[in-house]
Order: C-alpha cells, then sequence, then structure tokens
C-alpha cells in the first residue's frame, strides 16, 4: 500500500516490518491472515500520523490508546484466530510502534515558522477523507459509475443501426430462416452499465414449431446442470426430420447451440460486406473473428459524444436465443462447454427484473447500489472478476433480510453488501438467488480469492481504496 507522508526518524523500523509482512502475507498466512494484516497496518500508519502531529501535546498517551483501539478489527475474524496469526500480527506491529513512540518523544520542537507550507492541491485520496461515505458513494456514481445521457444515446443508435443492417441482410439471403424480430437487450438497454458505454447485445430470437420441438430444464437431463437446458426434437414418427428448418442443426437429436453459433458465424460474420456498411454508418465496423462468441467492433468517426471520446470502442454481441414463457435460453458456447447440444439459461431477466420490482415497491436504491458496485469492481483490477451476476444476488439476497434501501441508508447497505461478499469469499460459495443449486464463485481461483479477500478486507477501515 502507498501511504503519503514524509519518512521521518524511526519510521525505517517500523517499515521494514510492515513491506517483510506485507510482501509474503498471501503466501504464509492465506486469505484472512493477509486481509487482517491489512488492516493492522492501516491502523498503524494513523497511529504514526496522529502520533506525530502530538509529539509535544502533553496528550501523546491518549492518542496513542486512541489509535490501538482501532487494532480491534484484528479479533474481529474467527478464521484468524483459528489459525493463530493474530499473536504474530500484534507482536510484531506492537514492537514497531513501541520504538516509534520513543522516537516520536525526542523529536525536538518545530519553529510554526520552520513548518513547510502545504500544497495548495490535496491529493485524491485526502479529497476523499473529508467527505462522508454517503457524500463519497453519491459522488462515485454521478462522476464515474452513471453514463452520460447523451453517450448511451449514442452507443444505442450505434447498436440498433447494426440490427437493421443484419436483420436485413439475413431477410435477404435467408428468406427460409425463422427468426423473430431482434432487438437490444442488456445492461445498454436496462439503465445498468457503468464507467463507459462499450458493450450492447444484439438479441435474435430463434422461432420454433411447438409441435417438433421440446425444451427440457437442466435438472431434467443427463447433464444436471441447473442452467445447461437442452432442445430435443419430438415426433420424429409423425413429422420426419427436414421438416423444420433447424433439422439441420441436430447433433443427437437434440438442437446444438453450438452448430447454430457457427451458423451465424459464417452467414454474418463471415459473409457481411463489412466496409460497405462501415461507409455507410460513417464509423468502421468489424466482427471480432476466432473467439467462440459473435461479436462486432464498432469504432465510431469524429461525431461528438460517444466512446469514441475516449477512443474505446462499443462491441455488440449478437447472441441467439429461444424463449419459452419466462425462460431464455442463449446460445453461448463458452459457458456450456464441453457440451455442444447445451443452451445456457439466462437467468439476467430476473435477476433485473425482480431488482426494480423490489424498488418499485419502496423506491428503494438497490439498482443505485448494484451500479456503484459495479463501478468499483471495473475501476479496481483486484475486483475484476466480480461479474455484475454475483453482485446482483448479493443485493438480493440482502433484500431478503433488509428491508430499508432508501437513498438515507445508501451507505449502511453498501459496508453491508462489503462485509456480506466477504463472508461469501471465505466461504467460497454465493448461491444464485433463482438457481440455488449454482454457485456464482466457482469460476474463481485460489489467488483471485485471495486479492479480492485482502481489498475488501481493508475497504472495512478505510472504504475511499475503493473509490480512488
Amino acid at each position: 500500500m502507498n501511504f503519503q507522508g514524509s519518512r521521518r526518524r524511526g519510521e525505517d523500523g517500523i517499515a521494514v516490518v510492515i513491506d517483510f509482512l506485507l510482501s509474503n502475507a498471501r503466501l504464509v498466512l492465506g486469505v484472512g491472515g493477509a486481509a487482517i494484516l491489512g488492516i493492522a497496518t492501516l491502523a498503524v500508519k494513523r497511529l504514526i500520523e496522529r502520533a506525530g502531529r502530538a509529539a509535544n501535546d502533553e496528550k501523546v498517551e491518549q492518542k496513542m490508546t486512541e489509535s490501538w483501539e482501532e487494532l480491534s478489527l484484528v479479533s474481529a475474524s474467527p478464521t484468524l484466530l483459528r489459525k493463530g496469526i493474530e499473536g504474530v500480527v500484534m507482536k510484531h506491529v506492537s514492537k514497531a510502534a513501541k520504538q516509534q513512540k520513543a522516537d516520536l518523544c525526542q523529536q525536538p520542537e518545530i519553529s510554526p515558522l520552520e513548518v513547510p507550507s502545504k500544497p495548495e492541491s490535496k491529493s485524491k485520496r485526502l479529497q476523499l477523507t473529508v467527505l462522508s461515505l454517503q457524500e463519497r458513494l453519491q459522488q462515485f456514481y454521478h462522476t464515474r459509475a452513471a453514463l452520460a445521457p447523451h453517450e448511451v444515446r449514442r452507443a444505442q443508435s450505434l447498436a440498433l443501426d447494426i440490427c437493421t443492417e443484419i436483420q436485413g441482410f439475413l431477410h435477404s439471403r435467408h428468406p427460409d430462416m425463422p427468426l423473430g424480430e431482434m432487438s437490444l437487450g442488456g445492461s445498454l438497454l436496462d439503465d445498468l452499465q457503468v464507467v463507459s458505454a462499450d458493450h450492447a447485445c444484439l438479441l435474435v430470437p430463434l422461432q420454433l414449431e411447438a409441435s417438433l420441438w421440446h425444451l427440457i430444464p437442466g435438472e431434467e437431463t443427463l447433464l444436471t446442470h441447473p442452467l445447461h437446458w437442452m432442445v430435443r426434437r419430438i415426433n420424429l414418427e409423425y413429422f420426419p426430420r427436414g421438416l423444420s428448418y433447424w433439422d439441420r442443426y441436430l447433433v443427437g437429436g437434440y438442437l446444438s447451440a453450438e452448430a447454430v453459433v457457427n451458423m451465424f458465424s459464417k452467414a454474418v460474420m463471415e459473409t457481411i460486406n463489412w466496409p460497405s456498411i462501415s461507409s455507410t454508418m460513417d464509423c468502421l465496423v468489424r466482427p471480432v473473428l476466432g473467439g467462440p462468441d459473435l461479436r462486432l467492433e464498432i469504432r465510431p468517426g469524429n461525431e461528438n459524444g460517444g466512446p469514441e471520446r475516449s477512443g474505446q470502442p462499443l462491441f455488440i454481441s449478437v447472441l441467439p436465443l429461444l424463449r419459452e414463457s419466462d425462460a431464455v435460453l442463449t446460445a453461448e458456447p463458452e459457458l456450456t462447454s464441453p457440451w455442444v447440444n447445451a443452451w445456457h439459461l439466462s437467468l439476467y431477466p430476473w435477476e433485473t427484473q425482480r431488482l426494480t420490482q423490489l424498488d418499485t415497491a419502496d423506491d428503494g436504491y438497490r439498482r443505485h447500489i448494484l451500479k456503484i458496485l459495479k463501478g468499483v469492481c471495473r475501476s479496481n483490477p483486484a475486483l475484476r472478476p466480480l461479474k455484475a451476476a454475483v453482485l446482483a444476488n448479493l443485493i438480493l439476497h440482502l433484500s431478503d433480510i433488509e428491508s430499508d434501501w432508501s437513498e438515507i441508508s445508501l451507505d449502511v447497505r453498501f459496508q453491508q453488501c462489503i462485509t456480506e461478499l466477504i463472508g461469501y469469499l471465505e466461504q467460497g460459495a454465493l448461491h444464485s438467488y433463482f438457481k440455488p443449486a449454482v454457485n456464482l464463485l466457482s469460476g474463481l481461483s485460489e489467488d483471485q480469492v485471495d486479492q479480492m479477500g485482502f481489498m475488501l478486507y481493508c475497504a472495512v477501515s478505510e472504504p475511499e481504496i475503493l473509490f480512488i
């Protein structure tokens, strides 16, 4: 951690101890130990600052006592106590702090004339410390998380132009392909995108004959995965293979999501005249080839507004999907691999709808907090592996036990989200709100959990580190 401040006499000793402990923290102590060591370090840093300012004050002892009270956070972790790490941390920190206290008491008095003038411009960290957490959250939301309306409109306009071009091409080149009306979807449309309007989703609904196809929930398949559904061809004895357009993409009697994606890759990505569309739209449009998904990259021209201001392109994901009742199945082989016949059950519509319903019912700020959490995770490299689904389900679970999500409780709910997330990381599991058998943290590596746990533990005592 990079703490600001000049180096004073006696600081070398504590710096050596802290540097050694921090450099080996995660390797030796693990997630809980490294995180608590970070908290202890923050407390000692405050001790040094306060003791330095009060070196010639007769209340030095009182200042030191107040600083040591902050170390009570160390004893708050049962995991740490079980590992016996608390004693090690406290021993090294106490020894270094005592030496620091002795050196500070020996410092000569400094005349007011000798005190160097402070720079007029304060660092972002110091600016944050003068704000309450409630003010920091609102400031972060309005300046970094929330998108400007004109930026959203520009991105949506580009995505809709692409939607029109693709749909017109498919209708002219493949008139017999039974497709529904294409539309935009995802966070850009639902006002849940943060930081920058840099991605959108184009939904391409496939139309299946109800008498020829049957959607099988994941729990009822051989895969037994709640999110991996299958689409079986039925009534072959009455309606032989070939009567449905989608029969050509059957694999083992099931409609293959991978085969459908490969078809769209050839029919759209590799066939459409993208240079011609680029000239028509006055921007560069090109497919992103080589990956398992269908993506387009758009780099707008020189018009004002939009993603081009920061030199960031807009990516559009083309997503084939199936709908039955309230279930939405998407063709995303990267999520269902290695099963070529599996379709992914998207929980995003359910999660988004539930958050909206809850906020509408009590004028809550759940979506507001979700956007702040998404912005924090996107801005912090250690927290980027936390996907939007994890954060949305975190808020949904917390909504079952907390009823006050008003604006005045924004800081309390945010801190509670951080605390709850630490608990889920320690357990290694956060179960989906709608599909409890699904662990949303299963895709994280041990190193990623270590880094996220360390950062979040430190944020318990100094939340401003999340907004820098």
